[in-house]
């Protein structure tokens, strides 16, 4: 495959607006933008198709279209292929990718997304770790797409009864005792989950939690769930919580915590999600609508979807891990080693990485979320450093907030997460707000922000968590 780093003479963009602390940023929305008027002027090009079918037999299929394979467009649209693929794979899942289309093409991602390709990661988390399948790249010719074959399901919203929901982040556990939809008891217990090696330092972590909130409670008839991960059917398939957990006990003590958990609180009904998923039904019980996109910048960067008809689908929405730059030497992503992906512009990462080119300096053995507590506190200080930060992730999310809408019909926009706390959140904000406006004039009088206030930031995941599970 030729570097697709490399071929910026045939798409060229022109931002309206540029990170005042990175300003070599080169939004994927604006780049894919240029890329579709670059086929549509070639003569529509050719038509290309990308199916992706998870464990459960459900199948997407994303159509698209490329320049005519040949000469420099080849390099051209594998760069495109490869990024789509990846925003495809992280976004909806799946283990059998058939790129329909081109056989050409089709070589060139199966190259990779192999064992030692580029993608190697997403080769191994997509295959065995996720979906217990070998991934597999395939080729079809045109119309001979797999049909489409989507899943979805009504989630949570289920109030009645004394109910426990947590929340498992990164650097906390939070809880929540629930009578008929009324928090009655909350609480928020630091934890460092990421090095902890030992399983029985989870279980018992979660237990802790649940314990805290039963003693408010009558009884308990329910307890639901959030964690940072991917869940399938309450069973732990890979998280970031669980990093330092060797691999043997990973299979044997955390993939089935939760089924562990429901054991000793009695079999009583437990379910667990993505913590993005549950963000998402927060917001579409708050505003009492669907079409939710809700987006959660904290240590790293969680994401969930409620459709357009009010129900969960069966994809991943792992947003940390989908194109969000496409220069050449972008910030690599620790965990992928893939450039320029979420994580890296909408977490509290974005904002230690960029402490240096705004000019200032902090400890380094300070953690991320201490370091983001210091430039909260400059912000509020009215100090112009940490105001270019929050202005830099500010135009970051205008763009891709564009690159959503190309993926997600979405129509209310939640966003919260410790790096939207205070001033900075609200800078953000008006930022992204007028990079919408500037630049994509219809999206930004479609989609409509919904920032949930402290309370409804603390009690209405809660009790998101809580209505999970039927009684």
């Amino acid at each position: 495959m030729v570097e697709f780093w490399t071929v910026p003479e045939i798409i060229a963009i022109q931002p309206k607006f540029r990170p005042v602390l990175d300003p070599e940023f080169v939004p994927a929305s604006l780049w894919n933008r240029a890329f579709r008027a670059a086929v549509k002027a070639a003569g529509g090009g050719e038509p290309l198709a990308l199916a992706l079918e998870r464990s459960d037999g459900s199948v997407s299929v994303y159509r698209t279209a490329i320049l005519p394979h040949e000469g420099p467009n080849v390099a051209v649209n594998e760069r495109y292929a490869e990024r789509l693929l990846k925003f495809l794979l992280w976004q909806k899942g799946g283990w059998r990718v058939t790129v329909v289309g081109n056989p050409q093409l089709a070589a060139a991602l199966r190259g990779i997304y192999a064992p030692g390709g580029a993608r190697a990661f997403d080769y191994e988390f997509m295959g065995e770790r996720v979906y217990g399948h070998a991934m597999t790249v395939e080729h079809a010719a045109y119309g001979q797409a797999p049909d489409e074959r989507e899943t979805a399901a009504p989630l949570g919203r289920h109030l009645e009864g004394c109910r426990i929901g947590f929340d498992l982040g990164a650097s906390d556990r939070k809880c929540a005792a629930v009578i008929d939809g009324k928090v009655v008891f909350s609480d928020e217990v630091p934890w460092n989950p990421a090095v902890q090696a030992d399983p029985r330092y989870h279980f018992d972590g979660v237990d802790d939690s649940l314990r805290r909130a039963a003693a408010h409670l009558p009884r308990v008839d329910a307890i639901g769930g959030s964690a940072a991960g991917v869940y399938v059917a309450n069973e732990v398939r890979v998280g970031s919580l669980y990093r330092a957990v060797p691999r043997e006990q990973f299979d044997t003590r955390i993939r089935r915590l939760f089924f562990d958990l429901k054991a000793k609180w009695g079999g009583i009904p437990f379910d667990v999600v993505n913590d993005g998923e549950v963000t998402a039904l927060a917001g579409s019980m708050a505003l009492n609508d669907a079409a939710v996109l809700g987006v959660a910048m904290g240590s790293s960067l969680a994401a969930g979807f409620v459709t357009p008809q009010g129900n969960i689908t069966s994809w991943l929405n792992e947003l940390a891990f989908v194109p969000v730059d496409y220069r050449a030497g972008a910030p690599a992503d620790e965990w992928s080693g893939d450039p320029g992906v979420g994580a890296q512009y909408f977490s509290q990462q974005a904002v230690g990485r960029l402490l240096a080119p705004a000019g200032i300096d902090l400890p380094k053995e300070m953690t991320l979320p201490v370091k983001l507590e210091a430039v909260q506190k400059l912000m509020a200080a009215g100090d112009e450093r940490a105001r270019k930060i929050y202005e830099t992730i500010g135009v970051y999310f205008g763009y891709n907030i564009a690159t959503y809408a190309d993926y997600y019909e979405f129509r209310n926009l939640q966003v919260l997460g410790r790096v939207m706390t205070g001033e900075g959140g609200d800078l953000i904000l008006r930022t992204a707000g007028s990079v919408l406006k500037a630049e994509f004039g219809e999206l930004a009088e479609r989609v409509h922000f919904h920032i949930p206030d402290e309370k409804e930031k603390r009690h209405g995941q809660a009790i998101a968590a809580a209505s999970l599970p039927a009684l």
